[in-house]
């Protein structure tokens, strides 16, 4: 490769996105831990995180992410004699690198473009441009159910294999009803692409609401809310790590940097599916009433993409939140509520409003 090639700077922004956007994913890891434990403390009404120190300084608590990532890596990893060594390994691997993958095709800005005497340039602010990239969300997101299958099979205890089992039904029971849940509003966007669909949202309605898809599919919107609670395997669906059934479920023969990869794939999956929350219902990265072209005048491309950053961010947050809020305020449910709750409920709404979105659709694009 030559040096002008090195120096291109639309190569160099691609090389930034690729190692930029995993690294705040991992980073922005720890910061939700410290949320989780501050939000839980605040709803449970006591102190939370607070003795770390230094110098007498406890920085709200947050000492406490050094001190776990001390205790995580310094921990013996320990491997079970009945494990099959090789999938014990991969599981925690898998689980985290296909979360990770799932987030390469969310856009949190507009494309950036500008005119130099080279030319045109443009750059997408997403790590990879599919044509298809909800589809691809999908498939990469299925295979981290693997990952959670094979720690349960290859730890050779029954607890674990009883919590790969759960995964397996929940899996089944609510992925279908995630992709349906979607159909609705892909109906109305036509398109699978992420970007097109935020820019399909950046109109208003009636020249003053944000033409956002939660505004014309609030039945999807709700739909695809939970059951993305259950795919993130969060509370009130965390079913496959139940304590008082499973002792902890598919990872309870986990232990150090291993037993955290599980958590850290949780959270990044979490964090992959609000962003596809907000994409498809929430306007991505719509700045609202200040549509691309009116921030680039104001400002300038760069000041534009960070407004845009900023708001997505934001929206990314609220339902961050929102995890947190309803683990520590809503029950577990029983196994046999989970199962009547995807079949029952939530797949024949799925296939309803899909039905009535085919039918109310071109009224809509007219």
């Amino acid at each position: 490769m030559n040096l002008s090639r090195l120096l291109d700077v639309e190569f160099l922004a691609m090389v930034a996105k690729v190692i930029v956007i995993p690294v705040v994913l991992m980073q922005a890891v720890p910061l939700m831990v410290w949320v989780e434990r501050r939000g839980s403390a605040f709803i449970q009404d006591r102190l939370g995180p607070c003795r770390a120190q230094v110098l007498g300084f406890r920085f709200w608590g947050l000492l406490h992410l050094l001190a776990d990532a001390v205790k995580v890596i310094s921990k013996e990893s320990i491997i079970p004699t009945r494990a099959n060594r090789f999938y014990f390994l991969l599981a925690p691997i898998l689980v985290v690198v296909t979360a990770l993958m799932a987030y390469a095709v969310i856009p949190v800005a507009d494309t950036v473009t500008w005119s130099d005497a080279k030319g045109r340039h443009e750059i997408a602010m997403s790590a990879a441009q599919v044509d298809g990239g909800i589809v691809y969300v999908f498939a990469i997101a299925s295979l981290g159910v693997l990952g959670i299958m094979l720690a349960g099979w290859s730890s050779g205890s029954k607890y674990p294999l009883l919590g790969a089992l759960r995964v397996a039904s929940q899996m089944l029971s609510y992925e279908v009803s995630l992709g349906l849940s979607l159909v609705g509003a892909l109906l109305i966007y036509g398109s699978l692409d992420p970007n097109e669909i935020v820019r399909s949202q950046g109109h208003l309605f009636l020249g003053v609401v944000p033409w956002w898809g939660i505004l014309f599919q609030p039945i999807g919107f709700i739909l695809f809310l939970v059951v993305g609670f259950a795919e993130c395997n969060r509370t009130p669906f965390d079913l496959p790590e139940g304590e008082s059934e499973l002792v902890a479920g598919y990872h309870t023969e986990y232990s150090g940097m291993k037993f955290s990869l599980f958590y850290l794939g949780e959270y990044v999956a979490m964090m992959t599916f609000s962003s596809l929350l907000v994409t498809v219902y929430l306007g991505g990265w719509q700045v609202p009433w200040l549509p691309t072209q009116r921030l680039v005048a104001l400002g300038g491309p760069l000041l534009a993409a960070g407004l845009q950053i900023g708001a997505f961010v934001a929206k990314v947050a609220l339902f961050m939140w929102l995890f947190v809020w309803v683990r520590w305020t809503v029950p577990r449910f029983r196994y046999d509520q989970l199962m009547r709750l995807g079949w029952k409920v939530i797949l024949p709404l799925s296939l309803a409003n899909i039905a009535v979105t085919a039918l109310v659709a071109p009224l809509l694009l007219r």
